[in-house]
């Protein structure tokens, strides 16, 4: 049986002490954002602080990019400069990790993505990351694919270089040291 994962208070509070030393250093992220709102809304939503300290652990470095006025969440991405450390040498998703026989990766990105209670960034959220920063100038990430491109057996990553993002394809089985995922959160 599975247990589900919790933070400590004193885990809570070092993780918001975290993101709040990030938040208040990249102001461009979020010009019209109030700290104090994020924070009461993180302390109300202890598994989402759990995402966000997988986001966290595994070198994301979790930002606030954007209020959704719809549906009145906050939403995180992954903002460190390059596909998260510890989120790399994966295959695309648990059908692709399964599909292989020989040199197999450890895990893939939806699965871990799953497990970590996050979801790919799509294409046009990987866009607009890139208006914040220059991101994945020496990685790529797995973004989410299209059911008809899965189906064949393809999947979609991204990057930044000379200036452009970049989207490409690739067999979903694929894996390379320099690729990871990027995620989004809304809390």
């Amino acid at each position: 049986m599975k247990t589900e994962k919790t933070l400590s208070l004193e885990e809570q509070n070092t993780l918001i002490k975290v993101l709040k030393v990030r938040f208040e250093k990249n102001l461009i992220r979020h010009k019209s954002v109030e700290w104090c709102l994020v924070e009461a809304k993180l302390r109300a939503n202890p598994k989402k602080l759990v995402s966000l300290n997988e986001m966290e652990i595994s070198g994301g470095e979790p930002d606030v990019v954007l209020y959704d006025a719809t549906t009145s969440e906050f939403v995180f991405y992954d903002c460190s400069a390059e596909s998260p450390a510890g989120r790399r040498s994966i295959c695309f998703d648990p059908e692709a990790l399964e599909s292989r026989k020989k040199f197999k990766p450890k895990n893939s990105a939806l699965g871990m993505a799953t497990a970590m209670g996050v979801e790919l960034l799509s294409e046009s959220e990987y866009r607009a990351l890139q208006k914040l920063g220059e991101f994945d100038q020496k990685t790529s990430s797995w973004i989410q694919t299209p059911a008809d491109i899965r189906k064949l057996g393809g999947a979609l990553f991204a990057d930044f270089r000379f200036n452009n993002v970049f989207i490409y394809h690739n067999g979903a089985e694929s894996y390379y040291a320099c690729r990871g995922f990027r995620s989004s959160l809304r809390v």
